[in-house]
Protein backbone atom coordinates (compact mmCIF):
# COMPACT_ATOMS: atom_id res chain seq x y z
CA UNK A 1 0.00 0.00 0.00
CA UNK A 2 1.31 3.44 -0.92
CA UNK A 3 0.97 6.18 1.69
CA UNK A 4 0.72 9.69 0.31
CA UNK A 5 1.68 12.33 2.80
CA UNK A 6 0.10 15.76 2.79
CA UNK A 7 2.26 18.41 1.15
CA UNK A 8 4.29 20.50 3.52
CA UNK A 9 3.15 24.14 3.46
CA UNK A 10 5.55 26.50 1.73
CA UNK A 11 7.65 28.37 4.28
CA UNK A 12 7.91 32.13 4.02
CA UNK A 13 11.27 33.59 3.05
CA UNK A 14 12.94 36.99 3.27
CA UNK A 15 10.58 38.64 0.81
CA UNK A 16 7.52 37.58 2.81
CA UNK A 17 8.98 38.82 6.08
CA UNK A 18 9.96 42.10 4.41
CA UNK A 19 6.37 42.39 3.14
CA UNK A 20 5.18 41.79 6.73
CA UNK A 21 7.29 44.77 7.80
CA UNK A 22 5.44 46.95 5.25
CA UNK A 23 2.04 45.69 6.44
CA UNK A 24 3.08 46.22 10.06
CA UNK A 25 4.08 49.81 9.24
CA UNK A 26 0.52 50.48 8.09
CA UNK A 27 -0.90 49.03 11.31
CA UNK A 28 1.47 51.04 13.51
CA UNK A 29 0.52 54.30 11.80
CA UNK A 30 -3.22 53.56 12.04
CA UNK A 31 -3.11 52.69 15.72
CA UNK A 32 -0.80 55.58 16.54
CA UNK A 33 -3.31 57.87 14.84
CA UNK A 34 -6.09 56.46 17.01
CA UNK A 35 -4.31 57.46 20.24
CA UNK A 36 -1.77 60.17 19.39
CA UNK A 37 -4.49 62.79 19.68
CA UNK A 38 -4.90 62.11 23.40
CA UNK A 39 -1.66 63.92 24.21
CA UNK A 40 -2.60 66.90 22.06
CA UNK A 41 -5.84 67.60 23.97
CA UNK A 42 -4.42 70.46 26.11
CA UNK A 43 -2.82 72.15 23.07
CA UNK A 44 -5.95 71.61 20.98
CA UNK A 45 -8.14 73.06 23.70
CA UNK A 46 -6.00 76.18 23.94
CA UNK A 47 -5.91 76.69 20.15
CA UNK A 48 -9.32 75.61 18.83
CA UNK A 49 -11.45 75.96 22.01
CA UNK A 50 -13.61 72.87 21.40
CA UNK A 51 -16.39 72.02 23.82
CA UNK A 52 -16.14 68.77 25.83
CA UNK A 53 -18.62 67.18 23.39
CA UNK A 54 -16.64 68.39 20.36
CA UNK A 55 -13.46 67.01 21.91
CA UNK A 56 -15.04 63.57 22.25
CA UNK A 57 -16.18 63.79 18.62
CA UNK A 58 -12.65 64.67 17.53
CA UNK A 59 -11.58 61.43 19.19
CA UNK A 60 -14.60 59.41 17.99
CA UNK A 61 -15.02 60.54 14.37
CA UNK A 62 -12.02 58.48 13.26
CA UNK A 63 -13.23 55.26 14.87
CA UNK A 64 -16.88 55.76 13.87
CA UNK A 65 -16.01 56.18 10.18
CA UNK A 66 -13.51 53.34 10.29
CA UNK A 67 -15.84 50.91 12.05
CA UNK A 68 -18.79 51.79 9.82
CA UNK A 69 -16.88 51.03 6.61
CA UNK A 70 -14.69 48.07 7.58
CA UNK A 71 -17.17 45.43 6.47
CA UNK A 72 -17.61 47.13 3.11
CA UNK A 73 -13.90 47.69 2.54
CA UNK A 74 -12.95 44.17 3.61
CA UNK A 75 -15.26 42.72 0.98
CA UNK A 76 -14.13 45.29 -1.59
CA UNK A 77 -10.53 44.18 -0.99
CA UNK A 78 -11.55 40.59 -1.78
CA UNK A 79 -12.90 41.82 -5.11
CA UNK A 80 -10.53 44.46 -6.48
CA UNK A 81 -7.33 43.22 -4.83
CA UNK A 82 -5.96 43.66 -1.31
CA UNK A 83 -2.69 45.26 -2.40
CA UNK A 84 -4.47 47.74 -4.68
CA UNK A 85 -6.89 48.82 -1.96
CA UNK A 86 -4.05 49.11 0.57
CA UNK A 87 -2.08 51.46 -1.69
CA UNK A 88 -5.19 53.54 -2.50
CA UNK A 89 -5.98 53.78 1.20
CA UNK A 90 -2.44 54.81 2.13
CA UNK A 91 -2.59 57.67 -0.38
CA UNK A 92 -5.95 58.82 0.93
CA UNK A 93 -4.70 58.62 4.50
CA UNK A 94 -1.78 60.93 3.69
CA UNK A 95 -4.08 63.50 2.07
CA UNK A 96 -6.56 63.42 4.98
CA UNK A 97 -3.65 63.85 7.41
CA UNK A 98 -2.73 67.11 5.68
CA UNK A 99 -6.30 68.37 6.16
CA UNK A 100 -6.21 67.45 9.87
CA UNK A 101 -2.77 68.99 10.47
CA UNK A 102 -3.89 72.44 9.30
CA UNK A 103 -7.48 72.39 10.61
CA UNK A 104 -8.55 75.95 11.56
CA UNK A 105 -11.51 74.89 13.73
CA UNK A 106 -12.88 72.01 15.75
CA UNK A 107 -15.51 71.26 13.08
CA UNK A 108 -12.83 71.09 10.38
CA UNK A 109 -10.77 68.72 12.51
CA UNK A 110 -13.77 66.44 13.17
CA UNK A 111 -14.38 66.23 9.39
CA UNK A 112 -10.71 65.51 8.70
CA UNK A 113 -10.67 62.80 11.35
CA UNK A 114 -13.71 61.21 9.70
CA UNK A 115 -11.87 61.19 6.35
CA UNK A 116 -8.91 59.55 8.07
CA UNK A 117 -11.30 56.86 9.27
CA UNK A 118 -12.60 56.29 5.74
CA UNK A 119 -9.04 55.87 4.45
CA UNK A 120 -8.11 53.71 7.44
CA UNK A 121 -11.02 51.38 6.67
CA UNK A 122 -9.34 50.50 3.37
CA UNK A 123 -6.08 49.63 5.12
CA UNK A 124 -6.90 47.45 8.13
CA UNK A 125 -8.72 44.51 6.47
CA UNK A 126 -6.14 44.43 3.68
CA UNK A 127 -3.27 44.03 6.13
CA UNK A 128 -4.64 40.86 7.72
CA UNK A 129 -5.72 39.42 4.38
CA UNK A 130 -2.23 39.95 2.95
CA UNK A 131 -0.72 38.20 5.99
CA UNK A 132 -3.02 35.25 5.34
CA UNK A 133 -1.76 34.99 1.73
CA UNK A 134 1.90 35.58 2.63
CA UNK A 135 2.18 32.93 5.36
CA UNK A 136 0.80 29.54 4.40
CA UNK A 137 2.53 27.64 7.22
CA UNK A 138 0.32 27.73 10.33
CA UNK A 139 3.11 28.35 12.85
CA UNK A 140 4.67 31.11 10.75
CA UNK A 141 1.26 32.67 10.29
CA UNK A 142 0.65 32.66 14.04
CA UNK A 143 4.01 34.39 14.54
CA UNK A 144 3.16 36.93 11.83
CA UNK A 145 -0.22 37.67 13.43
CA UNK A 146 1.51 38.03 16.79
CA UNK A 147 3.82 40.63 15.22
CA UNK A 148 0.77 42.34 13.69
CA UNK A 149 -1.02 42.37 17.06
CA UNK A 150 2.06 43.68 18.84
CA UNK A 151 2.26 46.43 16.24
CA UNK A 152 -1.40 47.30 16.84
CA UNK A 153 -1.08 47.32 20.62
CA UNK A 154 2.37 48.87 20.58
CA UNK A 155 1.32 51.53 18.09
CA UNK A 156 -1.65 52.47 20.26
CA UNK A 157 0.64 52.88 23.23
CA UNK A 158 3.39 54.58 21.20
CA UNK A 159 0.93 57.26 20.10
CA UNK A 160 1.31 59.32 23.27
CA UNK A 161 5.12 59.00 23.19
CA UNK A 162 5.38 60.07 19.55
CA UNK A 163 2.90 62.84 20.21
CA UNK A 164 4.86 63.98 23.25
CA UNK A 165 8.11 64.36 21.32
CA UNK A 166 6.39 66.23 18.48
CA UNK A 167 4.39 68.52 20.77
CA UNK A 168 7.54 69.44 22.66
CA UNK A 169 8.96 70.97 19.46
CA UNK A 170 6.04 71.71 17.13
CA UNK A 171 2.35 72.66 17.09
CA UNK A 172 -0.42 70.10 17.64
CA UNK A 173 -0.95 69.55 13.90
CA UNK A 174 2.45 67.88 13.67
CA UNK A 175 0.96 64.68 15.15
CA UNK A 176 -0.97 64.30 11.88
CA UNK A 177 1.70 65.62 9.54
CA UNK A 178 3.94 62.71 10.58
CA UNK A 179 1.62 60.35 8.66
CA UNK A 180 2.50 61.84 5.27
CA UNK A 181 6.12 60.62 4.83
CA UNK A 182 5.30 57.28 6.47
CA UNK A 183 2.44 56.61 4.08
CA UNK A 184 4.60 57.69 1.14
CA UNK A 185 7.18 55.07 2.19
CA UNK A 186 4.42 52.47 2.59
CA UNK A 187 3.18 53.10 -0.96
CA UNK A 188 6.71 52.92 -2.40
CA UNK A 189 7.81 49.73 -0.64
CA UNK A 190 4.36 48.16 -0.82
CA UNK A 191 4.21 48.51 -4.60
CA UNK A 192 7.39 46.43 -4.85
CA UNK A 193 7.12 43.91 -2.01
CA UNK A 194 3.44 43.12 -1.53
CA UNK A 195 1.76 40.39 -3.60
CA UNK A 196 -1.65 40.93 -5.10
CA UNK A 197 -4.46 38.62 -4.01
CA UNK A 198 -8.23 38.56 -4.40
CA UNK A 199 -11.20 36.24 -4.25
CA UNK A 200 -11.24 34.41 -7.61
CA UNK A 201 -15.07 34.13 -7.52
CA UNK A 202 -16.27 37.16 -5.56
CA UNK A 203 -19.81 37.40 -6.89
CA UNK A 204 -21.73 40.70 -7.16
CA UNK A 205 -21.04 43.47 -4.68
CA UNK A 206 -23.92 43.99 -2.22
CA UNK A 207 -24.29 47.78 -2.14
CA UNK A 208 -27.56 47.81 -0.10
CA UNK A 209 -25.92 45.46 2.41
CA UNK A 210 -22.93 47.78 2.69
CA UNK A 211 -25.24 50.74 3.39
CA UNK A 212 -27.16 48.77 6.02
CA UNK A 213 -23.94 47.75 7.79
CA UNK A 214 -22.75 51.35 8.02
CA UNK A 215 -26.14 52.63 9.25
CA UNK A 216 -26.32 49.85 11.85
CA UNK A 217 -22.85 50.37 13.32
CA UNK A 218 -22.82 54.16 13.36
CA UNK A 219 -26.44 54.40 14.54
CA UNK A 220 -26.08 51.99 17.46
CA UNK A 221 -22.71 53.35 18.63
CA UNK A 222 -23.90 56.96 18.43
CA UNK A 223 -27.10 56.18 20.33
CA UNK A 224 -25.22 54.42 23.11
CA UNK A 225 -22.63 57.19 23.36
CA UNK A 226 -25.20 59.98 23.53
CA UNK A 227 -27.40 58.10 26.01
CA UNK A 228 -24.46 57.62 28.36
CA UNK A 229 -23.41 61.28 27.94
CA UNK A 230 -26.78 63.00 28.37
CA UNK A 231 -29.27 60.39 29.49
CA UNK A 232 -32.18 58.93 27.52
CA UNK A 233 -33.97 61.38 25.23
CA UNK A 234 -35.75 61.11 21.85
CA UNK A 235 -32.78 61.81 19.56
CA UNK A 236 -30.49 58.94 20.62
CA UNK A 237 -33.51 56.66 21.14
CA UNK A 238 -34.68 57.11 17.54
CA UNK A 239 -31.13 56.75 16.24
CA UNK A 240 -30.71 53.53 18.22
CA UNK A 241 -33.99 52.12 16.91
CA UNK A 242 -32.91 52.99 13.37
CA UNK A 243 -29.54 51.33 13.92
CA UNK A 244 -31.19 48.19 15.33
CA UNK A 245 -33.56 47.97 12.35
CA UNK A 246 -30.64 48.41 9.95
CA UNK A 247 -28.71 45.67 11.80
CA UNK A 248 -31.68 43.30 11.55
CA UNK A 249 -32.05 44.09 7.86
CA UNK A 250 -28.34 43.53 7.28
CA UNK A 251 -28.35 40.12 8.99
CA UNK A 252 -31.48 39.05 7.11
CA UNK A 253 -29.96 40.14 3.79
CA UNK A 254 -26.62 38.45 4.45
CA UNK A 255 -28.31 35.21 5.48
CA UNK A 256 -30.07 34.99 2.12
CA UNK A 257 -27.36 36.45 -0.15
CA UNK A 258 -25.44 34.18 -2.52
CA UNK A 259 -22.31 36.36 -2.09
CA UNK A 260 -22.65 37.96 1.37
CA UNK A 261 -20.45 40.73 2.72
CA UNK A 262 -20.13 38.66 5.89
CA UNK A 263 -20.94 34.99 6.27
CA UNK A 264 -23.30 35.44 9.23
CA UNK A 265 -23.49 31.66 9.63
CA UNK A 266 -20.04 31.88 11.20
CA UNK A 267 -21.68 33.53 14.21
CA UNK A 268 -23.55 30.30 14.90
CA UNK A 269 -20.18 28.97 16.15
CA UNK A 270 -19.77 29.96 19.82
CA UNK A 271 -15.96 30.04 19.53
CA UNK A 272 -16.04 32.47 16.58
CA UNK A 273 -18.63 34.75 18.20
CA UNK A 274 -16.79 34.60 21.51
CA UNK A 275 -13.45 35.56 19.94
CA UNK A 276 -15.00 38.54 18.14
CA UNK A 277 -16.76 39.69 21.31
CA UNK A 278 -13.60 39.35 23.38
CA UNK A 279 -11.66 41.44 20.87
CA UNK A 280 -14.30 44.18 21.07
CA UNK A 281 -14.32 44.22 24.89
CA UNK A 282 -10.52 44.30 25.13
CA UNK A 283 -10.32 47.19 22.64
CA UNK A 284 -13.07 48.99 24.61
CA UNK A 285 -11.06 48.85 27.82
CA UNK A 286 -7.68 49.71 26.28
CA UNK A 287 -8.84 52.67 24.17
CA UNK A 288 -10.65 54.27 27.09
CA UNK A 289 -7.46 54.04 29.14
CA UNK A 290 -5.13 55.43 26.47
CA UNK A 291 -7.37 58.36 25.57
CA UNK A 292 -7.53 59.67 29.13
CA UNK A 293 -4.30 58.47 30.72
CA UNK A 294 -2.27 61.05 28.81
CA UNK A 295 -4.58 63.82 30.02
CA UNK A 296 -4.22 62.51 33.57
CA UNK A 297 -0.41 62.53 33.39
CA UNK A 298 -0.24 66.04 31.91
CA UNK A 299 -3.09 67.82 33.64
CA UNK A 300 -2.99 66.15 37.06
CA UNK A 301 0.65 65.16 37.46
CA UNK A 302 1.92 68.16 35.50
CA UNK A 303 4.14 66.11 33.17
CA UNK A 304 5.35 67.61 29.90
CA UNK A 305 4.11 65.81 26.73
CA UNK A 306 7.38 63.86 26.21
CA UNK A 307 7.50 62.77 29.87
CA UNK A 308 3.83 61.76 29.81
CA UNK A 309 4.45 59.68 26.68
CA UNK A 310 7.52 58.05 28.20
CA UNK A 311 5.60 57.12 31.34
CA UNK A 312 3.23 55.05 29.19
CA UNK A 313 6.10 53.05 27.67
CA UNK A 314 5.77 50.05 30.05
CA UNK A 315 2.49 49.17 28.35
CA UNK A 316 4.12 49.34 24.90
CA UNK A 317 7.15 47.27 25.85
CA UNK A 318 5.04 44.62 27.58
CA UNK A 319 2.67 44.24 24.63
CA UNK A 320 5.64 43.73 22.29
CA UNK A 321 7.61 41.34 24.51
CA UNK A 322 4.64 39.02 24.91
CA UNK A 323 5.04 38.03 21.22
CA UNK A 324 8.07 35.92 22.16
CA UNK A 325 6.10 33.60 24.44
CA UNK A 326 2.67 33.44 22.79
CA UNK A 327 3.35 30.30 20.73
CA UNK A 328 4.88 28.39 23.64
CA UNK A 329 2.02 29.28 25.96
CA UNK A 330 -0.53 28.04 23.42
CA UNK A 331 1.40 24.78 22.93
CA UNK A 332 1.48 24.22 26.69
CA UNK A 333 -1.90 25.52 27.87
CA UNK A 334 -4.14 25.93 24.82
CA UNK A 335 -5.49 29.01 23.09
CA UNK A 336 -8.65 29.50 25.18
CA UNK A 337 -6.97 29.30 28.60
CA UNK A 338 -4.16 31.65 27.49
CA UNK A 339 -6.67 34.25 26.27
CA UNK A 340 -8.59 33.91 29.54
CA UNK A 341 -5.39 34.29 31.58
CA UNK A 342 -4.34 37.35 29.58
CA UNK A 343 -7.68 39.03 30.19
CA UNK A 344 -7.52 38.30 33.93
CA UNK A 345 -4.00 39.78 33.99
CA UNK A 346 -5.24 42.92 32.26
CA UNK A 347 -8.20 43.21 34.64
CA UNK A 348 -5.77 43.10 37.56
CA UNK A 349 -3.71 45.78 35.83
CA UNK A 350 -6.72 48.07 35.50
CA UNK A 351 -7.65 47.52 39.13
CA UNK A 352 -4.05 48.40 39.99
CA UNK A 353 -4.36 51.59 37.93
CA UNK A 354 -7.33 52.65 40.03
CA UNK A 355 -5.11 52.48 43.12
CA UNK A 356 -1.97 53.85 41.43
CA UNK A 357 -3.70 56.99 40.16
CA UNK A 358 -3.67 58.43 43.68
CA UNK A 359 -0.21 57.08 44.60
CA UNK A 360 2.82 59.36 44.72
CA UNK A 361 5.34 56.85 43.36
CA UNK A 362 5.30 56.25 39.61
CA UNK A 363 6.46 52.64 39.96
CA UNK A 364 2.96 51.47 40.93
CA UNK A 365 1.50 53.01 37.79
CA UNK A 366 4.27 51.42 35.71
CA UNK A 367 3.61 47.99 37.23
CA UNK A 368 -0.11 48.27 36.49
CA UNK A 369 0.64 49.27 32.87
CA UNK A 370 2.93 46.24 32.46
CA UNK A 371 0.12 43.92 33.58
CA UNK A 372 -2.31 45.58 31.16
CA UNK A 373 0.19 45.36 28.28
CA UNK A 374 1.04 41.69 28.84
CA UNK A 375 -2.58 40.63 29.13
CA UNK A 376 -3.95 42.69 26.25
CA UNK A 377 -1.06 41.58 24.03
CA UNK A 378 -1.92 37.92 24.58
CA UNK A 379 -5.64 38.47 24.07
CA UNK A 380 -5.27 40.55 20.91
CA UNK A 381 -2.86 38.14 19.21
CA UNK A 382 -4.79 34.95 19.86
CA UNK A 383 -8.30 36.25 19.23
CA UNK A 384 -7.24 37.66 15.84
CA UNK A 385 -5.56 34.33 15.04
CA UNK A 386 -8.75 32.46 15.97
CA UNK A 387 -10.93 34.63 13.74
CA UNK A 388 -8.58 34.64 10.74
CA UNK A 389 -7.96 30.89 10.62
CA UNK A 390 -11.65 30.01 10.79
CA UNK A 391 -12.39 30.88 7.15
CA UNK A 392 -11.00 29.81 3.77
CA UNK A 393 -8.28 32.08 2.29
CA UNK A 394 -10.55 33.59 -0.37
CA UNK A 395 -12.82 34.98 2.36
CA UNK A 396 -10.00 36.33 4.50
CA UNK A 397 -10.91 39.93 3.66
CA UNK A 398 -14.39 39.47 5.12
CA UNK A 399 -13.02 37.69 8.20
CA UNK A 400 -10.47 40.46 8.68
CA UNK A 401 -13.28 42.98 8.40
CA UNK A 402 -15.22 41.21 11.17
CA UNK A 403 -12.16 41.23 13.40
CA UNK A 404 -11.28 44.85 12.72
CA UNK A 405 -14.88 46.01 12.96
CA UNK A 406 -14.95 44.52 16.45
CA UNK A 407 -11.71 46.32 17.30
CA UNK A 408 -12.81 49.71 15.97
CA UNK A 409 -16.24 49.39 17.55
CA UNK A 410 -14.44 48.74 20.81
CA UNK A 411 -12.26 51.82 20.29
CA UNK A 412 -15.22 54.05 19.41
CA UNK A 413 -17.24 52.77 22.36
CA UNK A 414 -14.27 52.96 24.71
CA UNK A 415 -13.59 56.61 23.92
CA UNK A 416 -17.24 57.59 23.62
CA UNK A 417 -18.84 55.63 26.45
CA UNK A 418 -16.00 55.62 28.97
CA UNK A 419 -15.27 59.22 28.02
CA UNK A 420 -18.86 60.22 28.67
CA UNK A 421 -18.87 58.32 31.96
CA UNK A 422 -15.64 60.03 33.03
CA UNK A 423 -17.03 63.47 32.11
CA UNK A 424 -20.24 62.85 34.03
CA UNK A 425 -18.41 61.54 37.12
CA UNK A 426 -15.91 64.40 36.95
CA UNK A 427 -18.65 67.02 36.93
CA UNK A 428 -20.51 65.24 39.73
CA UNK A 429 -17.38 65.24 41.90
CA UNK A 430 -16.75 68.99 41.46
CA UNK A 431 -17.79 71.26 44.33
CA UNK A 432 -20.82 73.49 43.80
CA UNK A 433 -18.71 76.65 43.52
CA UNK A 434 -16.63 75.35 40.59
CA UNK A 435 -16.56 77.82 37.69
CA UNK A 436 -17.88 77.20 34.16
CA UNK A 437 -14.40 76.49 32.78
CA UNK A 438 -13.85 73.74 35.35
CA UNK A 439 -17.28 72.27 34.64
CA UNK A 440 -16.54 72.05 30.93
CA UNK A 441 -13.42 69.88 31.41
CA UNK A 442 -10.11 69.78 33.25
CA UNK A 443 -8.31 70.74 30.02
CA UNK A 444 -10.55 73.82 29.65
CA UNK A 445 -9.94 74.80 33.29
CA UNK A 446 -6.17 74.47 32.78
CA UNK A 447 -6.24 76.55 29.59
CA UNK A 448 -8.35 79.24 31.31
CA UNK A 449 -6.02 79.51 34.31
CA UNK A 450 -8.74 78.54 36.78
CA UNK A 451 -7.94 77.11 40.24
CA UNK A 452 -7.07 73.44 39.69
CA UNK A 453 -7.06 71.69 43.08
CA UNK A 454 -10.74 70.69 43.03
CA UNK A 455 -10.86 69.86 39.28
CA UNK A 456 -7.77 67.66 39.57
CA UNK A 457 -9.19 65.78 42.55
CA UNK A 458 -12.48 65.30 40.69
CA UNK A 459 -10.64 64.03 37.59
CA UNK A 460 -8.66 61.49 39.64
CA UNK A 461 -11.84 60.23 41.30
CA UNK A 462 -13.51 59.83 37.90
CA UNK A 463 -10.45 58.11 36.40
CA UNK A 464 -10.39 55.59 39.25
CA UNK A 465 -14.05 54.72 38.66
CA UNK A 466 -13.50 54.35 34.91
CA UNK A 467 -10.47 52.09 35.51
CA UNK A 468 -12.60 49.81 37.70
CA UNK A 469 -15.33 49.73 35.04
CA UNK A 470 -12.70 48.67 32.48
CA UNK A 471 -11.47 45.97 34.88
CA UNK A 472 -15.03 44.64 35.16
CA UNK A 473 -15.39 44.59 31.36
CA UNK A 474 -12.17 42.57 31.01
CA UNK A 475 -13.33 40.18 33.72
CA UNK A 476 -16.51 39.59 31.71
CA UNK A 477 -14.37 38.93 28.62
CA UNK A 478 -12.29 36.42 30.61
CA UNK A 479 -15.45 34.55 31.64
CA UNK A 480 -16.55 34.40 27.99
CA UNK A 481 -13.12 33.06 27.00
CA UNK A 482 -13.24 30.40 29.70
CA UNK A 483 -16.74 29.29 28.72
CA UNK A 484 -16.67 29.30 24.91
CA UNK A 485 -13.09 29.16 23.60
CA UNK A 486 -11.67 25.63 23.27
CA UNK A 487 -8.27 24.70 24.79
CA UNK A 488 -6.83 24.23 21.27
CA UNK A 489 -3.08 23.63 21.46
CA UNK A 490 -2.51 23.70 17.69
CA UNK A 491 -2.15 26.61 15.33
CA UNK A 492 -3.48 24.87 12.27
CA UNK A 493 -6.41 26.46 10.45
CA UNK A 494 -9.87 25.01 10.71
CA UNK A 495 -10.88 22.49 8.11
CA UNK A 496 -13.19 23.65 5.34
Amino acid sequence: MTIVSAPTPRLAGRREWAALAVVTLAVVVLTIDATVLSLAVPALTADLSPSATAMLWIGDAYSFALAGLLVTMGTLADRIGRKRLLLIGATGFALASLLAAFAPSAGWLIAARALLGVAGATLMPSTLSIIRSLFVDARQRTTAIAVWSAAAGGGAALGPLVGGVLLDHFWWGSVFLLNVPVMAALVGFGAVLLPESRDPRPGPFDLPGAALSMLAIVGLVYALKETVASGPHPGPLLTGVGGALAAAGFVRRQWRAASPLIDVRLFARPAFTGAVGIYLLAAFALSGLLFFLSQYLQLVHGDSPPVAGARELPLTVASILVVAVTGRLVDRLGRGPVICGGLVLSALGFAGLAAAESARQYRWLALALVLVGLGIGLAFTLTVDAVLTSVPPERSGSASAVSETAYELGVALGIGVLGSVLTALYRRALPGNAGPAARESLATATAAGAPLDAPRAAFVEAMQAVSLIAAAVLTLAAVIAWRVLPPDRTTTPAAH
